[in-house]
């Protein structure tokens, strides 16, 4: 009899003790925190190769999850980029290229990333910029900019002044004389903000992220959380400046007849030439591009303190990455667009409760973060997505993913095919605008353009036959694209 009662007891506290867990959220569907910045390169991050700037809190989620270090877009622009991200196509397949959400090309039938989740009993939100919004204007006005509002149970947009911020402002760009006012729109301006972080965009955004994640708590949710730095206008609270003194920025160097051996394409639209811009000015907007990170960086620790404060950490898959990269003066280029190193490689950092810590070297597409996620969450997958999932580095960084990372610049008629040896960036399906080939192990920042060097025919026909092939099977959809009319 004791030793029935004894079992009686037992059962009875192991069910406690499980429902004890349940509540505890233990057993719950994985949350999402997915963030995004805008326009950063993988360049200007301290966990990866800068050592000048410092990044403490992306630094942390780094030191705590999987860090990818060959990671590319596959438009360096941000409304396509950001379609294929959230669409799970390359933009030569949807033929999407301009400021648009996606959805106009994939059609209402076809689910994004977030309305997966939705549809699966996720609470699913919006924070700023996430689909494309023009920034500074859409952020100006607290706008939706191109969102899929199919894609969210809510969604929350941060106005900020950005350019009209008050402060200490210059303009860097196209004031050769410095003699001209701070200017709106796509341009880099600075501002050397008054008032603190929650004044901008950014800091609202990590307020009102922060806020979703303790209202939302105890439901499965995927947050999505856009913030618009390091994007032009260079725009952060004062303070943020302070450790990036410019007369201290070291330029990349500028070598001599650099263009001589780039195609006519090949050369970005904003150039510290057309730009008019002195030395000076160029250290000026590293040194602003740098304080605007900064002020990015510190909004991430704002909202993972939230995360782990509120206990969701062990629960929660956080990731963290970009639309595209930018230059900082390589090649005297800025800006985004080109396919160049610097512009299309990007940082990409998940973070799995349970995971151990890695650095993983094979490439990845910002393409493959759909499958991946729903893989992840144990979610069904589109059969038509064109990533590829990446779980297994996240137990084994040894894997590899792919052999090489593809992307499309200038409406979809530029290439970019990049193998662990070779660059290979095409302009037109038929090269008729020329043609660049680097040596990534002896060239890795692209000075010697070998494409039109007899030498290495073999490795261009080698290359053009891999992009051949890349780009048949890239527009094998069934979204009824005529691509011949194309």
């Amino acid at each position: 009899m004791h030793k029935i009662l004894l079992i009686f007891i037992t059962l009875c506290l192991l069910n406690f003790h499980t429902s004890i867990a349940q509540s505890n959220g233990k057993n719950k569907k994985p949350n999402v925190l997915f963030i995004i910045a805008d326009d950063l390169t993988a360049t200007a991050i301290s966990s990866y190769e800068n050592q000048a700037i410092h990044t403490p809190h992306i630094d942390a989620l780094a030191a705590q999850g999987t860090r990818y270090t060959k990671t590319y877009t596959q438009y360096p622009v941000c409304g396509p980029s950001r379609a294929s991200l959230l669409f799970g196509y390359y933009p030569n397949a949807t033929q999407t290229f301009g400021y648009v959400s996606g959805r106009e090309n994939v059609g209402p039938a076809r689910k994004s990333l977030p309305q997966v989740f939705k549809d699966n009993g996720y609470y699913t939100a919006r924070v700023s910029k996430i689909y494309h919004m023009g920034v500074p204007i859409d952020i100006e006005k607290g706008s939706n900019g191109k969102d899929d509002e199919a894609s969210w149970t809510e969604r929350f947009n941060s106005q900020g002044p950005e350019w009209q911020a008050k402060g200490d402002a210059e303009l860097v760009q196209n004031n050769p004389y410095g003699k001209l006012p701070r200017k709106g729109g796509n341009v880099m301006t600075i501002v050397k903000a008054d008032g603190d972080d929650l004044e901008h965009s950014d800091g609202k955004t990590a307020q009102k992220a922060s806020e979703l994640l303790r209202k939302h708590k105890n439901e499965p949710f995927f947050l999505a959380v856009g913030l618009v730095r390091p994007h032009v206008p260079f725009v952060a609270p004062k303070k943020y400046f302070e450790p990036y003194p410019p007369q201290q920025i070291v330029l990349p160097p500028k070598v001599e007849n650099d263009w001589d051996d780039i195609p006519a394409r090949g050369i970005n639209y904003v150039t510290s030439v057309n730009g008019h811009m002195s030395e000076e000015q160029e250290r000026k907007a590293v040194a602003a591009y740098y304080a605007s990170v900064a002020y990015m960086d510190a909004q991430i620790g704002e909202i993972l303190k939230t995360l782990n404060e509120e206990g969701l950490a062990d629960n929660t898959i956080v990731v963290f990455t970009s639309d595209h990269g930018f230059h900082l003066g390589e090649h005297r280029f800025w800006m985004k667009v080109s396919l160049h190193e610097e512009s299309v490689r990007v940082p990409m950092i998940i973070k799995v409760p349970g995971k151990s810590p890695a650095v993983c070297n094979s490439f990845t597409e910002l393409l493959d973060l759909y499958p991946t996620l729903t893989d992840l969450a144990g979610l069904k997958n589109n059969k038509h997505l064109q990533g590829k999932s990446i779980k297994t580095t996240l137990d084994n960084p040894l894997h590899s993913v792919r052999d090489m990372a593809f992307s499309v610049s200038q409406g979809g008629q530029s290439f970019l095919v990049r193998t662990d040896k070779w660059a290979y960036i095409q302009y037109d399906e038929d090269a008729g605008s020329g043609m660049e080939l680097f040596d990534m192990d002896l060239d890795p920042k692209q000075y010697n353009n070998l494409a039109p060097n007899p030498k290495y025919s073999i490795v261009l026909k080698e290359m053009q036959q891999k992009l051949k092939k890349k780009l048949a099977t890239v527009r094998t959809n069934d979204l009824g694209i005529n691509y011949e009319s194309k």
